[in-house]
């Protein structure tokens, strides 16, 4: 922290940059804050993006969004253990013996706070149907994989199997693996 006689970053910008900043840290939404902050909504985006690049600019949001943190507790370990709450879900602990979801107030604390979405909808016969929206494990998974550098979405090998006379030698492929929400890539290719 700093001692009581330090300047904040936020008091060395001048009063309109300060009101930006501000402004910044209630959405993230740059063109936004810029508005609100007093810039000319058709000039906004590209004041925005100039303050940015200022120095003195990103040390306050930057301080500014460390002070917010501190208060929230929020860390990367914080993010993590979020990730891995999500990862631990069992479907089984929402479900009776008789394969039934059970009332939400039955359900724990880390499903009320990790579902996605649910629906009651009537279904037509005097019950009702729980439609219910998980949270995505696939991504979830690919998050812990990138805040831990695992690395397992990306990786490149060559598969090289020659013959020793080279008469049955098959082309060399590069195999690749992608994160499966990425259809940008190709699976394989010859060389």
């Amino acid at each position: 922290m700093k001692a009581s006689n330090d300047v904040s970053a936020l008091d060395q910008l001048e009063e309109q940059q300060q009101l930006f900043v501000l402004e910044l840290m209630r959405d993230l939404n740059q063109t936004k804050a810029a508005i609100r902050a007093g810039y000319s909504e058709i000039s906004a985006a590209t004041q925005a993006s100039r303050l940015l690049t200022n120095d003195k600019v990103k040390a306050a949001f930057n301080e500014l969004k460390a002070i917010r943190n501190e208060q929230l507790g929020i860390d990367a370990g914080y993010v993590l253990k979020r990730l891995m709450d999500v990862d631990a879900l069992d479907i089984a602990d929402l479900l009776d013996n008789d394969g039934k979801i059970k009332p939400v107030s039955e359900w724990s604390m880390e499903w009320r706070q990790n579902i996605s979405s649910f629906e009651v909808a009537d279904d037509g016969q005097g019950g009702s149907v729980i439609k219910l929206k998980f949270p995505d494990k696939v991504k979830n998974l690919e998050l812990i994989g990138k805040h831990i550098e695992v690395g397992a979405w990306v990786t490149s090998s060559q598969v090289d199997h020659t013959s020793s006379d080279k008469s049955m030698s098959p082309p060399v492929f590069n195999i690749v693996g992608v994160s499966p929400d990425d259809t940008s890539a190709s699976g394989d290719s010859t060389e």
